[in-house]
């Protein structure tokens, strides 16, 4: 079996990241693809802003044949071996470098939103912490009777390396408009779902947490503003890249029930890219 960050010998992240391309390719349909690639002396965003747009479904042009000659050849190299697509990816998923995978969360441009994205910034709390916090928000989501009556929706939680992202999976879109008006924060916006689901979740936790975007040490953040177009969002199963030379976490969604178990946390520590790869029917059913 071909190790998983380095399978033609030297290090090129894109075949795993290839691998896991049939769990989430529903999820990332028509979303634009970025990646953040990590240098000893630079840190690298493309995306389809300022690049042409990488598409999940572009990924059916990674194969081995391609990957072999991306570890053994530079591009220059190999331009008239590849197809454009190849080339594309080539270009956002440069060989011997650790790179974040992410996409546009409500795409790059337009008005439709068909997911509400809350990151969950635990700041000084604990990881447990978090948890408890995410525990206690998906509850409050699915018992709010005027949110249910409002939006039809299916929940995913996402486990990051340092907290949890909850998403509000849409089954019809909404404009910026009702996302302003309904699910975001600031002043005037006391009774916005996130600042009431805050306020609730606070007081069943016995933790700080607010509805906003400024980081306070204090306080556990419910961030929605990574919603709108033009806002990224981490992929699941993206590496978390702490450095150059360090991988210090992966991102995976998560049921509701793993989220409830107190000892949680403590087995995210024995998972790796190996145990993704043999629980992927897990995985694959909560991507669904």
């Amino acid at each position: 079996m071909k190790d998983i960050l380095h399978p033609y010998w030297s290090l090129d992240v894109l075949w795993r990241y290839s691998k896991v391309t049939p769990l989430i390719k529903n999820l990332l349909k028509d979303k634009e693809i970025a990646s953040k690639i990590i240098g000893e002396n630079f840190v690298l965003l493309k995306r389809g802003t300022k690049n042409p747009p990488l598409f999940i479904d572009d990924f059916k042009e990674i194969d081995d044949k391609y990957l072999e000659l991306r570890a053994n050849h530079h591009l220059k190299d190999l331009e008239k071996q590849l197809t454009p697509k190849q080339i594309l990816i080539r270009k956002y998923f440069v060989p011997r470098k650790l790179i974040n995978f992410f996409y546009a969360c409500n795409n790059e441009y337009g008005n439709s939103i068909d997911r509400i994205f809350i990151d969950i910034d635990r700041q000084d709390n604990s990881a447990d912490d978090a948890r408890k916090v995410a525990n206690e928000l998906i509850k409050t989501i699915i018992s709010d009777k005027q949110f249910n009556e409002l939006m039809k929706y299916k929940p995913l939680i996402l486990r990051t390396w340092a907290s949890f992202h909850i998403y509000v999976l849409l089954k019809k879109t909404i404009d910026h408009a009702m996302y302003d008006r309904y699910l975001s924060y600031g002043k005037g916006k006391e009774e916005s779902f996130p600042t009431k689901w805050a306020a609730e979740v606070s007081k069943i936790t016995k933790l700080n947490v607010v509805a906003g975007h400024e980081r306070k040490k204090w306080a556990i953040i419910l961030d929605t503003s990574n919603t709108p177009a033009g806002k990224l969002a981490r992929c699941p199963f993206s590496l978390h890249i702490k450095d150059s030379k360090t991988i210090d976490g992966i991102t995976v969604p998560i049921s509701q029930e793993e989220l409830a178990d107190p000892k949680f946390i403590s087995k995210l520590q024995k998972l790796t890219p190996e145990t993704i790869r043999k629980n992927r029917e897990h995985y694959k059913s909560l991507l669904r």
